[in-house]
């Protein structure tokens, strides 16, 4: 079964990455959620898309400053009480572009932290357009799934990158899975013990054309009509 994971929660329905976001895709039947995360001065991990908001940069400000300016803004451990006994995919943000880029890629340990915390008791997977950001996961626990996020390029080359580097998950854009690339990649993937869960995949369409390639999952700003086109 393709599972089908809310693009930071039910981002159509609810402000994203908020717990309304979040419940709204638990009500609506989805097999989990997708989320952002930024380290915060005092490490904590909000979930939030971008490195800042209207207090200024996460990194640079404490939990407490943050939700002064933002007070709806979560950390990882309240939506992961919401979503508890789904899948939650946790992205790390981490990249040069970003104004919280972390060459140690310290988000990493907080994530690891926090899911040790938590006494193993979450299904998450960790996922990462850094390659070394998920490296780090993967060298902190060997438990903790960890995937390869791409935008662009050859899929077939990151899935290489991927097993190389003992990632069980290749998260690529819709948009490098056109005609037959789907199937192909799959085939490969699964040969290799891979998953493969897409990103972000909106039209019936296409929700149907993946899933019957065989992907092991879809990430959709529409969960409603993502399980519809499935038939749950």
């Amino acid at each position: 079964m393709t599972l089908v994971l809310a693009h930071r929660g039910a981002r159509r329905q609810a402000p994203e990455n908020t717990i309304p976001a979040f419940a709204r895709a638990m009500e609506l039947g989805a097999d989990g959620v997708e989320l952002d995360v930024h380290r915060t001065r005092d490490g904590a991990l909000v979930v939030r898309h971008d490195a800042d908001g209207p207090p200024g940069v996460w990194a640079e400000l404490t939990l407490d400053a943050i939700r002064a300016g933002e007070p709806d803004v979560p950390v990882l451990a309240e939506v992961l009480d919401v979503c508890a006994g789904k899948l939650v995919n946790i992205e790390i943000k981490n990249s040069p572009r970003d104004l919280d880029w972390d060459p140690d890629a310290s988000a990493a340990d907080l994530v690891v932290e926090c899911i040790a915390a938590r006494g193993g008791s979450d299904t998450v997977l960790v996922s990462s357009f850094n390659l070394a950001t998920v490296d780090r996961v993967r060298l902190l626990s060997a438990e903790v799934p960890t995937a390869l996020l791409t935008f662009s390029g050859d899929p077939l080359a990151a899935l290489v990158t991927a097993e190389t580097h003992g990632h069980g998950a290749l998260h690529p854009f819709v948009g490098q899975l056109a005609g037959r690339n789907a199937g192909a990649l799959v085939q490969r993937a699964h040969e290799r013990g891979i998953h493969v869960n897409v990103w972000t995949v909106n039209e019936p369409d296409d929700i149907v054309r993946l899933a019957a390639a065989g992907v092991d999952g879809i990430c959709t700003d529409v969960p409603d009509v993502a399980l519809s086109a499935l038939g749950r």
